[in-house]
C-alpha cells in the first residue's frame, strides 16, 4: 500500500494540476501544465493556482484560520467539542503536550498544505522567469503576486516552526533534498522571507483590477508584519534577548505607506469584518478569497472553523469547538473609566447573569466575539438566534461560552452544511487595517515614543464604541452593559510601561477568537509567564487542565514533524525541547 504522506520534496516537485500535492502521487490527473515553452496565459493560470493553494486547506490541516494553533493553544480558547476525547489532537495542543510519538497531529498536515503553497508559487515563478516583459507585459506584477504568496506561506510557516527549510524555484530533486531546516539563521530566514515582500513592495501597482490579489499596500503591510516579528530578537531558547530599533523604524515606514495611502479605513461597525455581504471592504487588507454556488459541488467554501458552530441548535447543529475560555470572557470587563481591568480582570469568574443591560460594564467587541446566553447570535435577534445554554455541546468540561466570529447564520446564502460540517462562502481575513494600526502603535511604543500610539489605539477603540448598532435585541435594547473608553494620559498615565500594556491588551480583545494570540505572546516573550499564570487560574475552574503546563524554550514552536525528519534521513533537526 502506498503511503499517504507526500513529503516536501514532492511537493516541490509537483506538477501543479488541479489537485493537490497530497494525492497527485496516487491519482491520475484532470489537468496539468504541458510540456513546452510557457506562454502568458500558462504561466497567469500557474499564479492563479497559487492563489488556490492558500484556501485549499480543511479542518485537520488548518492555514486560512489558525484558531487550534493560536487560539486554542493561548488563554483565548478552550478545545471545546464533546469532551477531550473528541478530535483529541487538539486536546494535547491546548495542554502543551506534543512529545507523544505516536500521535498524528494536525500540524504535520499544516506544514504540507503551506509547502504545497510554496510549489504552486514556485512554478508560477519557473514559468514567468521563462518569459520576457515583451512576452508578457504583466509579467513583474505577476512575480510579486506569486514572490507574495510565497512569502505568506513561510511567514506563516515560520511563526509555527521557527526552523523551516528554505526552498527557492527552479531547484532539482537533488537539490532540495540537500537544504536543511537549519541551512539559514532565524535571522537570515526572516530576511529571505522579507525579499519575496519586499519585490512586491518594488513591483506591485496600487490598486489591481480584480478583487483578491495582492497589491503594493499589501506588500508593505505584510513586510511590515514580517519585520516587526524579527525586530523581537530570540537566543537559541526562543527566548527574546534585544528589539531590533532598526526593524522598528522599518515598521513604522512601511505601515505610514499604508495608513497614508487614504485607501484603507475601519470598517464603520467592527462586526462587519465578520459578516457576510462585507468582503473586501475598506478594512481588508489582503483576505482569502471564498464562493459559492459557482458551478461545483460544494463551491469554493471555506470549512476550515465547520466544527465551530453551536452544537445544540438546530439550525447548526454540530460541533461545539473553539470554546472562548473564561479568562478571554473575564477581559472584556471595564473600569469606571471604560479601560481594561488590566490587574483584576480575572478575580470576578462572569457568567450571563453578570453580563446583562445592568450588570458588569463590557467593551462591546464582547458581542461580536461571543455566544452568551439571551444575546443575540451573529446579530440575529430573533428568537430561532437568541443563543441559549441548551446550544452548548458539552458545558461540564468548556462552560457555556461559543465562539461566533467565524460563524455565519444558516440562512445566510454564503453558508452550506455536507454532512455533519459546515462551510461559507466568507472571505477570511489575512490582514486588516486595524492590524496595521497596531503594528505601528506597538513600533513607537518599542522605540520609546508611546505618545505616537495613543491616538492609533485609540482609533481602535473608538470604532469598537460606535459598533452597538447590530448587537441589540429585538425591542432596540442592547444585552450588554456597554462602556469602553479612549486613553487620555489620566485615566492611565501613558509611560511606556502602560502604554505596551494598553496596546497588548488592545490586540487580544480586537483580535479575539482570530487566532494571532499565541503568536503575540511569543513574539512579545511574555509566553511563559502569562500562558502559566493563565493555567494556574483556569485549573481552579477546569479539571481538565489540570495537567497543563507551558514549558519554555520548547512550547513556543511545534515539533518539526517526525515524517519530514524521517523522509530526509535526519536532515532537518528537531526543535530545541521536543
Amino acid at each position: 500500500m502506498k503511503s499517504k504522506f507526500i513529503y516536501i520534496a514532492c511537493c516541490m516537485l509537483a506538477v501543479v494540476s488541479a489537485i493537490s500535492c497530497t494525492d497527485f502521487l496516487e491519482v491520475d490527473p484532470q489537468g496539468a501544465v504541458t510540456a513546452g515553452a510557457p506562454t502568458a496565459e500558462s504561466a497567469d493560470g500557474l499564479v492563479t493556482a497559487a492563489y488556490a493553494a492558500v484556501g485549499n486547506d480543511d479542518m485537520i490541516g488548518p492555514m486560512t484560520s489558525m484558531w487550534v494553533y493560536g487560539s486554542v493553544r493561548s488563554d483565548d480558547a478552550y478545545k471545546g467539542g464533546g469532551g477531550v476525547g473528541d478530535v483529541a489532537d487538539i486536546n494535547f495542543y491546548e495542554q502543551y503536550n506534543l512529545t507523544q510519538a505516536d500521535q498524528n497531529w494536525m500540524h504535520p498536515y499544516t506544514w504540507e498544505n503551506f509547502y504545497t503553497v510554496i510549489s504552486r508559487a514556485n512554478s508560477a515563478l519557473v514559468a514567468l522567469n521563462q518569459l520576457s516583459d515583451d512576452d508578457y507585459e504583466l509579467r513583474k506584477v505577476r512575480i510579486g503576486e506569486a514572490r507574495f504568496i510565497r512569502g505568506h506561506a513561510y511567514f506563516m510557516l515560520k511563526v509555527m516552526f521557527k526552523y523551516i527549510p528554505y526552498i527557492k524555484e527552479g531547484l532539482t530533486k537533488e537539490e532540495i533534498l540537500t537544504i536543511s531546516n537549519r541551512e539559514l539563521t532565524n535571522d537570515q530566514l526572516w530576511d529571505k522571507i522579507a525579499e519575496d515582500f519586499q519585490y512586491g513592495v518594488d513591483n506591485l501597482p496600487e490598486t489591481q483590477d480584480q478583487v483578491g490579489r495582492a497589491n503594493y499596500y499589501a506588500a508593505a503591510a505584510y513586510l511590515a508584519k514580517v519585520r516587526l516579528y524579527q525586530a523581537y530578537e530570540q537566543d537559541e531558547q526562543n527566548q527574546v534577548i534585544d528589539i531590533n530599533t532598526d526593524k522598528l523604524q522599518e515598521v513604522v515606514r512601511l505601515t505610514q505607506e499604508v495608513i497614508g495611502s487614504g485607501k484603507y479605513s475601519l470598517q464603520p461597525d467592527f462586526g462587519e469584518n465578520f459578516l457576510d455581504g462585507f468582503d473586501n471592504g475598506p478594512e481588508s487588507i489582503f483576505a482569502v478569497q471564498f464562493s459559492i454556488s459557482d458551478g461545483t459541488a460544494v463551491g469554493r467554501l471555506s470549512f476550515v472553523t465547520g466544527l465551530n458552530y453551536p452544537h445544540g441548535a438546530t439550525q447548526f447543529g454540530c460541533c461545539g469547538f473553539h470554546a472562548p475560555s473564561q479568562n478571554l470572557v473575564n477581559a472584556f470587563a471595564t473600569d469606571v473609566n471604560g479601560l481594561p481591568k488590566f490587574d483584576t480582570f480575572n478575580e470576578v469568574e462572569l457568567s450571563a447573569a453578570d453580563i446583562t443591560p445592568t450588570g458588569v460594564t463590557v467593551d462591546p467587541r464582547i458581542d461580536h466575539s461571543v455566544g452568551i446566553d439571551g444575546h443575540p447570535y451573529k446579530y440575529r435577534n430573533e428568537e430561532a438566534y437568541i443563543f441559549n445554554n441548551s446550544w452548548v455541546r458539552d458545558p461540564g468540561v468548556y462552560g457555556f461560552f461559543q465562539s461566533m466570529k467565524e460563524q455565519q447564520a444558516a440562512d445566510c446564502s454564503c453558508y452550506k452544511k455536507e454532512g455533519s460540517f459546515i462551510g461559507t462562502s466568507k472571505n477570511i481575513d489575512i490582514i486588516r487595517y486595524a492590524d496595521v494600526l497596531l503594528m505601528q502603535a506597538e513600533a513607537y511604543i518599542e522605540l520609546g515614543e508611546h505618545d505616537k500610539a495613543m491616538p492609533l489605539i485609540n482609533k481602535v477603540r473608538e470604532r469598537a464604541a460606535n459598533s452597538t448598532a447590530r448587537t441589540k435585541l429585538a425591542d432596540g435594547t442592547s444585552p450588554s452593559n456597554y462602556m469602553i473608553g479612549a486613553y487620555d494620559g489620566v485615566n492611565l498615565p501613558w509611560t511606556q510601561e502602560n502604554a505596551r500594556k494598553a496596546l497588548q491588551w488592545e490586540r487580544r480583545l480586537e483580535f479575539a477568537l482570530e487566532s494571532p494570540r499565541f503568536f503575540d505572546l511569543v513574539r512579545w516573550g511574555i509566553a511563559e509567564p502569562t500562558l502559566n499564570a493563565y493555567l494556574a487560574k483556569e485549573k481552579t475552574r477546569r479539571d481538565f487542565l489540570k495537567e497543563a503546563q507551558f514549558t519554555a524554550g520548547r512550547d513556543e514552536y511545534y515539533p518539526i514533524p517526525q515524517r519530514e525528519i524521517d523522509f530526509t534521513k535526519g536532515l532537518y533537526e528537531q526543535n530545541v525541547g521536543y
